[in-house]
């Protein structure tokens, strides 16, 4: 299925503020894996653009050498493919920053989508939010490193989406394996489900 002229969405890793195991707000760090796999599926599903959202320069120095290596160093001619996924990937400050940027690159804010792992007050379907897409709403969903995006990032979203179940009751996906369901679920093809 070729992407939806209108379709605008975006996608926002966030580094801080997220929580650490006992709820305390924390700052996380970057990883490869992080990058690589998740810009692998936001160019597999359509997404616009992969921001990588940390206020630490020592994680931008990293982001930025990890791109290097792979958009204009050896790892450009060794792996085209790599490379045309990580063109996604852009590194923002904070939340604030990318909002401002989606806003002023698509005319108007973004609707603002948390994930969890928990269900939250404010949900929205995956069904609504497929069609807000189709009708070309812009959409910057947020996905948490860590233990989950902090308190204050849910409570000013739009809407949250329903966490990923499943009949095992176990529910801690890795956020990589969480993009790529979730993703899938807005933007796949789903012939014959």
């Amino acid at each position: 299925m070729s992407k939806e002229k209108n379709q605008a969405i975006d996608i926002a890793l966030i580094h801080y503020p997220v929580i650490n195991k006992t709820g305390e707000t924390i700052g996380s760090a970057v990883t490869n894996l992080d990058l690589h796999d998740i810009a692998r599926a936001a160019r597999t599903f359509g997404v616009d653009h992969y921001y990588i959202v940390t206020p630490y320069t020592d994680q931008h120095i990293l982001v930025q050498e990890i791109l290097d290596h792979w958009q204009t160093g050896y790892g450009a001619t060794y792996n085209p493919a790599r490379k045309t996924a990580l063109d996604r990937v852009k590194i923002a400050e904070s939340l604030e920053a990318v909002i401002s940027l989606i806003t002023e690159q698509r005319g108007q804010k973004p609707l603002i989508l948390t994930t969890s792992a928990r269900v939250q007050k404010n949900s929205i379907s995956y069904r609504e939010t497929r069609r807000r897409i189709t009708i070309g709403e812009p959409i910057l969903l947020l996905f948490g490193t860590a233990h989950g995006l902090a308190p204050e990032l849910s409570e000013t979203a739009d809407y949250t989406l329903p966490p990923i179940e499943s009949t095992t009751g176990y529910n801690h996906l890795s956020v990589r394996s969480a993009v790529s369901i979730i993703l899938d679920r807005l933007l796949g093809v789903h012939e014959g489900l």
